[in-house]
């Protein structure tokens, strides 16, 4: 099994990265947050990998940090969460937004996520609850009081994936209002995301 991949980025798509390593090309499937990440081509790339092997072949799931790759690995304990519909709920959360989400019962907040409805989102809160999906690193999930949901905006939800990736909130914050400017205040959160990273220079 491989579990992390260091090499030249040769090609990306919307959904997929080609890495060279020791001359061989592995390409590697990417939500929306890892793509927009990745360095230009041609550059030094370091990626978590969940791979998995099914009947068709070994397909590999790429990642920016380990807490990414076990979100994404627990997403998909849930009856009715693909690998797909698990990297569209990473591409709106980050593994502590959903540590959070799952913690408050905010199944609006996982609901965001494209091709994930209402009834998918209750699943996935109610059976993650108690599961470990972040690192220590990452800080304690906040527990709200009971009956209290805990709402996320798509701009907070941007800034604090830029901070992930290791931006400034200050610049994270800037970028973001760049973007929503540029695509209006109804833009999804990857478009924002894609956006504030181009605005970043990234």
């Amino acid at each position: 099994m491989i579990g992390r991949l260091r090499g030249l980025l040769l090609e990306t798509t919307e959904e997929e990265a080609l890495i060279e390593c020791a001359g061989v090309g592995y390409i590697v499937r990417c939500g929306v947050r890892t793509i927009a990440a990745l360095p230009e081509i041609g550059a030094e790339v370091i990626v978590h990998i969940d791979s998995q092997t099914r009947e068709d072949g070994t397909r590999l799931y790429g990642f920016l940090n380990k807490d990414e790759r076990k979100a994404f690995e627990a997403l998909q304990s849930v009856q009715g969460v693909g690998p797909k519909a698990a990297l569209a709920v990473l591409d709106v959360l980050t593994p502590q937004q959903l540590a959070q989400a799952v913690a408050h019962e905010d199944k609006t907040a996982v609901a965001r996520a494209s091709g994930v409805g209402p009834k998918l989102a209750q699943r996935i809160v109610i059976e993650l609850k108690g599961k470990v999906l972040t690192n220590a690193e990452f800080g304690p999930v906040i527990h709200a009081p009971a009956g209290v949901v805990v709402k996320t905006t798509v701009n907070g939800e941007a800034v604090a994936g830029l901070m992930g990736l290791g931006v400034a909130e200050q610049n994270a914050r800037l970028a973001v209002e760049t973007a929503v400017a540029q695509l209006g205040a109804d833009a999804e959160l990857p478009a924002v995301i894609r956006a504030a990273l181009k605005a970043l220079g990234k």
